[in-house]
């Protein structure tokens, strides 16, 4: 029975039906499977040669069009759309920008692309189109490509399988710390700042001596990164050595300045060198916006002054300043620092992501130039065996001359005949003319190679002097394999051939060169002496005018409160109040948080103001409660309309961001009520049913944040006051005619937190407030 008979055979056919699986199943290969071409194919480097695909892909497509670093140019948009179509069918603006970026020396320490015409600046304008510029491979990247010829690295297919590409460069330097990488895949991401190339095959060569070396003795050869926009590296050492010992960690880097006499006392700062991928024109901005909202108020203005140069100047407001201060508050309040992230994840061998060390991406690279020279080696062995092979056939014809040439005139087969014939001499590879010995029958002949080789010999070298020069060839080549089996033979020998090489490196490219001088400098942060922000304002008179819309304004001097003052339409006046230019403000709003202004970020008081809105984040829906002059010292009683408070120092009230601080916790349908400085030793609570409680203030607690504890229990309504005042004297307030009353005999009222309390006293103002 056939198996088209067989009935176990009866199965439908599954091809073009439809198969059900779990959703979750499904997604999670799918999305695994995308995950890893990320990781694999697109946001990580090969921790050998430091290059993702795409920039693989476009310096192998720039050697292939034969655009050297001594050739000419071709445009860009030739290259990407080679690239594009060849090796990475992705979009040509993404390959495009890949390129630029390769020929950008502020963003790459060793340019590998040489460029012709805009490739963009460091104000982070964008290159030109591609139509427009055009490029060429620089020095190093021939370096990086040295050994394709020659079997260094294996090739694969490209994505259509025309073509091949290789899997990873020679990379003859490490090029994944000399010029750093940066990427986001999924799950993992990966940032390593450029070093110094001379540094690193110092490292190396130190890795070559003593393969055990620690990673502190290797920073010592390799003390930090190297950018190319230059800075100063202000890290201390002890975090350096962590942060290249596991991988991962930070660099503080900052702005290189200088002060510059402009005689007569007067001076200026002039920053000549900004951090790594720091935008000049986004840098100028923010110190702008420092000095308009007077962060910095020392700074008075900044010019950009740069041309082929940074040359960015900042004015100090009075020449007493002094200029230490000065940029050490422009450091913490600008990009002139920053700390650069090092997270040196990598593809180990090409497959497998790993954060590494220091010591490990270099003995990754140093395996990889092992291995490069090992195949490099055996190719060459191949070529010269090859030539040797034929310089054999080469000897013998040049040995029986006449009857080569008379087999070439009358043989109807030459090819054939020269194999058949049995020649009188002939030199084995590793025989010279005086160890020949006549060989014994059947031996002799020619192998096709040689026979081939010998039939397209031109008649031009059938002379005395070709066959010295092709014995001299075959002694120097024989010479040649011999070192090269010696060296496959030898690992000692093979790295001393590495540490040969990387020096060969070091002395095209090394600190010597124009290139490869050291750019960012080290130094110690230095401790700038923490002065209060208020101590750099210049203290003049106020008066804070804040409508119930929530438009404010500092009017210069204390103006007479009773006044009146213009409002928008609608609007009217809310708070007013005398206070200082160095005076914090402090707001609180119905949601229990507090926010920051300092009297001098105020708008001035010719118009109708500013929203406070614009200034703070503070909620659309969102009132204001209260609005107080920050006092070192003060405690302040703060409660929410559900009868809840406690008391809080006046520091814990100060938010260091406009998003503000929560300090009063309160529940959907409560609000803050009210927040009062602490004075005397009772406290005085009212609710919205008009009953009044007293008591000892030693019954609230002192907390930094929180809902607090109930000052005044209600069957209904809330509460509508309270104040603290000394029991001795009498709780005072004025009644509606505007007259002041008190009631020192408070017994009535006295009584524990928390309790109901009693109807206020006669005269007690209907709005139920004590001022």
């Amino acid at each position: 029975m056939s198996d088209a008979d067989d009935p176990s055979n009866d199965e439908p056919p599954t091809e073009g039906l439809t198969v059900a699986e779990p959703l979750s199943r499904a997604i999670g290969e799918r999305y695994l499977t995308y995950a890893l071409s990320t990781i694999m194919h697109r946001a990580l480097p090969d921790a050998r040669d430091g290059l993702k695909p795409v920039h693989r892909r476009i310096l192998f497509a720039m050697r292939e069009l034969r655009l050297s670093s001594t050739g000419g140019f071709r445009k860009s948009a030739k290259i990407a759309g080679d690239v594009m179509g060849n090796y990475h069918p992705h979009g040509d603006a993404a390959i495009y920008d890949a390129m630029a970026r390769l020929a950008q020396d502020f963003n790459v320490r060793y340019p590998l692309v040489d460029g012709q015409g805009n490739f963009g600046n460091i104000d982070g304008d964008s290159p030109a189109a591609s139509r427009y510029t055009e490029a060429r491979l620089t020095a190093l990247a021939e370096v990086l490509m040295e050994g394709l010829a020659e079997n260094a690295v294996d090739f694969r297919p490209n994505y259509d399988g025309t073509l091949e590409e290789p899997v990873v460069m020679p990379a003859a330097f490490p090029n994944l710390l000399a010029n750093g990488s940066s990427g986001i895949a999924v799950g993992m991401a990966t940032n390593i700042p450029p070093h110094n190339l001379d540094e690193l095959i110092t490292g190396c060569q130190a890795m070559l001596k003593d393969p055990a070396i620690s990673t502190a003795d290797l920073v010592a050869h390799v003390p930090g990164p190297d950018f190319p926009t230059g800075g100063i590296l202000v890290e201390p050492r002890e975090t350096i050595l962590e942060t290249y010992a596991t991988g991962r960690g930070a660099f503080r880097l900052r702005a290189r300045w200088e002060r510059e006499e402009l005689g007569r006392g007067n001076w200026q700062i002039v920053v000549t060198e900004i951090p790594y991928q720091v935008q000049k024109s986004k840098l100028i901005e923010k110190l702008a916006e420092v000095i308009e909202t007077k962060k910095v108020p020392l700074l008075a203005d900044v010019r950009d002054e740069s041309a082929e140069d940074v040359r960015i100047v900042l004015e100090p407001r009075a020449r007493t300043v002094d200029p230490d201060m000065l940029m050490g508050m422009l450091f913490r309040n600008s990009d002139l620092e920053i700390r650069f992230s090092l997270n040196m994840n990598v593809l180990i061998d090409g497959r497998v992501p790993k954060v590494c060390g220091l010591k490990e991406v270099l003995e990754a690279f140093l395996k990889h130039r092992r291995e490069v020279l090992r195949r490099r080696s055996e190719h060459r062995i191949q070529k010269i065996d090859h030539r040797l092979e034929v310089l054999e056939g080469f000897i013998i014809a040049y040995l029986n001359l006449d009857r080569v040439i008379d087999i070439i005139r009358y043989d109807s087969d030459p090819k054939l005949a020269l194999m058949r014939e049995s020649w009188g001499r002939s030199f084995p590879k590793a025989m010279s003319e005086k160890d020949y010995v006549t060989p014994a029958p059947g031996e002799g002949e020619l192998t096709e190679v040689q026979a081939e080789a010998i039939l397209n010999m031109r008649l031009r070298s059938l002379r005395r002097l070709e066959e010295i020069e092709l014995r001299k060839e075959r002694d120097d080549l024989m010479a040649e394999r011999a070192g090269l089996a010696d060296l496959l033979g030898s690992e000692k020998l093979q790295w001393r051939r590495i540490g040969e090489e990387l020096e060969e490196i070091r002395r095209k490219f090394g600190k010597d060169t124009a290139i490869g001088a050291r750019r960012t400098a080290f130094a110690d942060a230095g401790e700038v002496e923490e002065v209060p922000f208020e101590a750099m304002i210049e203290r003049e008179p106020i008066t804070v005018i804040c409508s119930r819309m929530g438009w404010i304004r500092a009017m210069k001097g204390h103006v007479d409160l009773t006044v009146e003052q213009k409002f928008k339409d609608g609007d009217g006046p809310r708070f007013a109040f005398h206070a200082e230019t160095t005076d914090k403000i402090l707001i609180l709003a119905e949601n229990g948080r507090f926010y920051t202004l300092l009297g001098a970020n105020l708008p001035g008081g010719r118009g109708m103001g500013e929203p406070l809105r614009l200034m703070v984040d503070l909620p659309n829906d969102t009132g204001m409660t209260d609005m107080i002059l920050f006092r070192a010292g003060v405690k302040y009683l703060i409660a929410s309309t559900a009868g809840d408070g406690f008391v809080v120092p006046a520091e814990e009230l100060v938010a260091q961001t406009k998003t503000g601080k929560q300090v009063l916790t309160v529940r959907d349908g409560v609000k803050a009520a009210l927040c009062r400085p602490v004075t005397g030793d009772h406290v005085a609570v009212v609710g919205e049913n008009r009953k009044l409680l007293v008591f000892a203030l030693s019954e609230l607690p002192e907390m930094a944040r929180g809902k607090g504890v109930r000052l005044q229990k209600y069957k209904d309504g809330g509460l509508s006051d309270a104040i603290t005042f000394a029991f001795g004297q009498g709780l005072s307030w004025k009644d509606p005619a505007g007259r002041t009353r008190s009631e020192t005999d408070l017994s009535e009222w006295l009584g524990a937190r928390a309790g109901a309390g009693k109807m206020a006293p006669r005269g007690f103002p209907r709005d139920n407030r004590f001022a």
